[in-house]
This record gives C-alpha cells, sequence and structure tokens, in this order.
C-alpha cells in the first residue's frame, strides 16, 4: 500500500513528529510523559518503525530534562510564559531545547529548522518566525 507525501518524510522528522504526538498527548492531559509514551509505543502495530528509538529517545530526554528545558524556554521566550504557548508550540521547543543541548550528532541549525519546519505543517502562522527567536536565542545561550 503506497502512502502519501508524508513517505518522503525524513526518518528523523518522523521520529520528531511523533515524540511530538506523544509530548502532546501528555501535556493536553497532564499526565506523565512516560507513561503516556508507554501507551503510545503500546498502541503501535508491529512492525514498528525504524525511526521510533530516536522518537523514544526525544521523549524520554525531555522527561528526563523537563524543569531546565521549560526554564530555558521561559527565560527566552519574551512576552510569552510557557503555559500561554500553543500546546503545539511548547512541545515542539521542548524537543529542538532537548536537542540543543543535549544531542551531540544533531547541529544546532538542524534542530532549530526542523522544529520550525514542523511548526510550518501543524501550528499557527506565527509560531515558525517565533520558535525560530527563541531557539536561536537558546542555541546563543548554550554555545
Amino acid at each position: 500500500m503506497a502512502e502519501g507525501p508524508k513517505s518522503q518524510m525524513p526518518a528523523r522528522r518522523k521520529a520528531r513528529k511523533r515524540a511530538l504526538d506523544v509530548l502532546y498527548e501528555s501535556d493536553l492531559r497532564d499526565a506523565n510523559i512516560l507513561t503516556t509514551l508507554d501507551a503510545y509505543v503500546g498502541r503501535m502495530e508491529n512492525p514498528k518503525p525504524e525511526h521510533l528509538p530516536y522518537a523514544i529517545s526525544l521523549v524520554e530526554g525531555v522527561a528526563q530534562h523537563l524543569d531546565r528545558i521549560d526554564e530555558l524556554i521561559s527565560s527566552y521566550a519574551e512576552g510569552w510564559t510557557i503555559e500561554r504557548m500553543p500546546v503545539v508550540d511548547r512541545n515542539l521547543a521542548r524537543i529542538a531545547v532537548y536537542e540543543l543541548l543535549y544531542v551531540e550528532e544533531i547541529d544546532d541549525p538542524v534542530a532549530i529548522t526542523e522544529a520550525v519546519e514542523l511548526a510550518k505543517e501543524l501550528s499557527t502562522d506565527d509560531s515558525p518566525r517565533y520558535l525560530n527567536g527563541i531557539l536561536g536565542r537558546i542555541a546563543d545561550y548554550a554555545h
């Protein structure tokens, strides 16, 4: 069975999208991230996609470092509290900040671009520019 244009999406972007799905669900339900991840993976049919391990590592990394990640996002989200950010943007920012700080093999511009591209696809018209600004400032701080 042929897939649509999504099949052309690079594996890491698919992984980020899945990580976003889990973080979004957890955020909306105010549920534990790792419990939500376990349930999400449990609902998936076999064979599991090849990009799933990276998605899991993103979710687990965000969960492990959530306080520090949210502290940075709050510090650099000029004019917004993290609670007021759209749920999609908040969780895209969390994934990108995790990659900026803790994933050595992902270059900063790639982490930022990926968050911006997913925001273009999934969030508001203002989200890509807003996320680009926050993440750029955090990347400058981190290095």
